[in-house]
């Protein structure tokens, strides 16, 4: 279970996150985080929130983001916020790290999957994009629904994919959550 104060890392996408006020911290009305991504570094896809807003604030580097159809760069001091419903992706958009303090609201389970993802590119189960095989992401992608979706296709047929997909994921044995022998790799020791 994610604490203030942790941090986890996903060596696939760049990231490295902290926690800076959990769902526990705020029942359940946000989720702070302190994010660093690398060079290079991404979100591992474009999605939408369907209940959820976002605010980015960057504090250093050069953050890209693609919100809807339109594309942002924001510098040390910006801020963007997302609207529930609208589709966005991020990442490093210059050649040195960018940090930027990121607020979703409510939390819902953001934690959760965050925690599942990283630790699943951590231990080596997702593709150079930071997604796990189809299957697995199935079973990910049904328990977390209310949170996070693929902005296409539309919702109905993606729930259709995946009432057929997730019992298949299960029956070879993938969980909704995953945390490798020994615990979890992407978290970052202090």
């Amino acid at each position: 279970m994610i604490r203030s104060g942790d941090t986890i890392h996903n060596p696939v996408t760049g990231e490295r996150i902290t926690f800076l006020a959990t769902s526990r911290d705020t029942n359940g009305e946000a989720v702070v985080i302190e994010t660093v991504v690398q060079p290079h570094g991404f979100v591992a896809a474009a999605h939408v929130h369907p209940s959820q807003s976002e605010r980015f604030a960057v504090v250093d580097g050069t953050l890209e983001l693609k919100v809807g159809g339109e594309r942002l760069f924001l510098e040390p001091g910006e801020i963007a916020t997302v609207e529930p419903g609208t589709p966005h992706k991020f990442w490093n958009g210059g050649e040195d790290e960018v940090r930027f303090v990121f607020e979703i609201r409510p939390a819902l389970q953001l934690e959760s999957l965050l925690e599942t993802m990283f630790a699943l590119a951590a231990d080596g189960k997702t593709n150079r994009k930071g997604m796990p095989n189809p299957l697995r992401l199935a079973v990910i992608a049904k328990q977390h629904f209310d949170t996070v979706r693929l902005p296409f296709p539309p919702a109905w047929m993606q729930k259709a994919g995946l009432a057929l997909g997730a019992p298949l994921g299960r029956l070879v044995g993938y969980r909704p959550t995953f945390e490798p022998d020994g615990g979890v790799p992407a978290l970052v020791a202090g």
